[in-house]
């Protein structure tokens, strides 16, 4: 029973987490029409779009970096090119499907693995960029609690300026004690079963520079794509995606599915609802629907390789 309650349990929350929002966001949108979000979508400006596409490209971009410094972590030398589209493949899998688990340790496994790694550094690897993320996540929200504390408002009016500013300072304070702790070489990090060693402190600088640029990219996208009308800003824009994006992962939402939407259009009151939607479609389709799409072909491609390879080994040892 608890076996089955463990496998099912965060697809179970996911599915549940998405009806909710859906729920939510239909009392929100109940009078929205799909001429109006088209109308919505069309309004983009062409140099908008190309906007949008290159925060895309510098996203995947910055994840692609996870994979790389992780790899220098672990002192493996793999090419850039195998580790670009392990990486591509593996985010544009686990931003759709919602389970990182699966995706982020699977689709890894099966790439690194053919070049020689094992399962324990594939493992490493894995914490390393999740760890990676965190770290951005941790330095882009204490410094736009400093910067804009009255991004909560939008969210919980019952939270002084003050403990915003407080919370942006605390966050900041534990990014400080991990450099520290690359610094002075404290004792390694455990994170569940992995150990992590303190990266070496030109790897942490990468850490600290890769980690917010994914962020930035992705929430550059949905601020490319809203209108200036009514636009607050990029800071304020980039806070909200950072408690959209978080609040999507802790529901195990497939893509957010619902989440995103939700948090958007309650933390962008000053923009019309339709033109959030349609920034976050533009979102979708970028970030999440055609990488996706390019996911699977690659997928099948390797997986098509690795069959031929392996019948080609055979065909050798039989003759």
């Amino acid at each position: 029973m608890m076996k089955q309650i463990k496998r099912y349990g965060w697809t179970v929350l996911g599915l549940v987490a998405v009806g909710f929002s859906v729920w939510l966001l239909y009392q929100e949108l109940q009078e929205l029409s799909l001429d109006e979000l088209w109308e919505s979508i069309v309004a983009i400006p062409p140099q908008n779009w190309l906007l949008c596409l290159s925060a895309t490209l510098a996203a995947y971009a910055a994840l692609a970096g996870y994979d790389r410094l992780a790899l220098l972590h672990l002192r493996r030398r793999i090419s850039l090119t195998y580790v670009v589209i392990t990486s591509f493949t593996t985010y544009a899998l686990s931003h759709n499907i919602g389970a990182p688990v699966f995706s982020g340790s699977l689709v890894r496994y099966r790439a690194y693995s053919a070049k020689g790694l094992g399962a324990a550094e594939v493992g490493v690897l894995v914490a390393f960029c999740s760890f990676t993320f965190g770290l951005g996540i941790l330095l882009l929200t204490g410094l736009v609690l400093i910067i804009e504390p009255g991004i909560t408002e939008r969210f919980l009016d019952v939270l002084p300026i003050q403990a915003s500013s407080a919370t942006g300072f605390f966050l900041l304070a534990l990014v400080l004690f991990y450099v520290a702790g690359s610094a002075l070489r404290l004792r390694p990090l455990r994170i569940g079963k992995f150990e992590i060693t303190y990266p070496r402190l030109p790897i942490v600088a990468q850490q600290l520079l890769i980690g917010p640029l994914e962020i930035i990219g992705a929430a550059l996208i949905v601020y490319f794509a809203l209108p200036e009308a009514g636009n607050p800003g990029f800071i304020t824009v980039l806070g909200i995606f950072l408690i959209a994006f978080s609040l999507a992962l802790l529901s195990h939402a497939p893509g957010g599915l619902g989440v995103l939407e939700l948090a958007f259009i309650t933390g962008l009151p000053e923009v019309e609802a339709v033109d959030v939607l349609a920034a976050l479609v533009v979102f979708r389709l970028l970030y999440l629907l055609v990488p996706f799409v390019i996911a699977l072909f690659v997928v099948l491609g390797f997986e098509r390789q690795q069959l031929v390879n392996k019948i080609g080994a055979r065909r050798n040892v039989l003759t």
